[in-house]
């Protein structure tokens, strides 16, 4: 893969494992050094740490912060920082997902999901809006094709994804013309982890609806990050749908 990304840095929110880990392994080939945030899966962060900085030395670190916690928030921003000199792109990927029907929705639920979904995504981009300023950077969210049609029976998930994409316009119109600021929507492209219940059969009628008539895989989502960061200079304050066209065919 062609260098296009050599001495930027980028900071991944739950960049150890599944999509994260195929943004920080495709933005890593284009040369750039990555800064993987995990909150609990350590052993999945440490491992793909080695795996890139075998590749190339000093190319990646590793940084622990429980994104409910705001205050933790510019203290991660200022240690990439200071680990790297510098912050070119912040991709706010790391997400809770479960179901939360109406009936069952309590304000623990609440604080979780739009903790991590929006409220995190904002002071994040506070938080290193100074140096992306600085850097000419932009950010990239991680949203869902459900912030427009929402899943039934996944009440808040759906609730604070429209929300990211409703920060993700109004951070690219406070951050612009320095900072570019967009969301790639993925539909199917890896089943969530919790979801046991959800059989075969249902799986089947998903991929069904989509156009393309398949899954995709994550690295479909990460070639479409590393599009905006690289390749994208005159688009900001828009959302990528990748989701073999199942957005419209619902």
């Amino acid at each position: 893969m062609e260098q296009g990304m050599q001495g930027k840095v980028v900071l991944v929110t739950g960049g150890a494992k599944r999509v994260g880990a195929a943004i920080c392994r495709r933005l890593h080939a284009a040369g750039a050094r990555l800064a993987v945030h995990y909150r609990s899966s350590e052993q999945e962060a440490l491992a793909l740490q080695k795996e890139l900085n075998k590749l190339r030395p000093k190319s990646a670190a590793v940084f622990q912060a429980d994104l409910l916690d705001q205050k933790a928030l510019p203290k991660m921003v200022h240690k990439v920082i200071k680990k790297f000199g510098q912050l070119d792109a912040l991709i706010n990927n790391a997400s809770s997902f479960y179901a939360t029907p109406l009936e069952e929705v309590d304000e623990k639920q609440w604080n979780d999901l739009l903790g991590t979904n929006l409220k995190a995504p904002l002071f994040l981009a506070q938080a290193a809006a100074a140096e992306l300023r600085r850097q000419h950077g932009c950010i990239v969210n991680i949203a869902d094709i459900h912030a427009e049609r929402p899943m039934r029976g996944h009440l808040l998930y759906s609730v604070a994804k429209a929300g990211l994409v409703a920060l993700t316009r109004g951070l690219a119109q406070e951050m612009a013309p320095q900072v570019r600021v967009n969301a790639v929507a993925p539909g199917v492209i890896i089943w969530p982890e919790g979801e046991a219940g959800m059989d075969e059969e249902q799986r089947r009628k998903i991929v069904a609806h989509t156009l393309l008539k398949r899954e995709g895989e994550p690295d479909d989502i990460a070639r479409t990050v590393a599009f905006l960061i690289q390749e994208a200079p005159y688009i900001t304050g828009q959302v990528i749908a990748v989701d073999g066209g199942r957005s419209i065919n619902i």
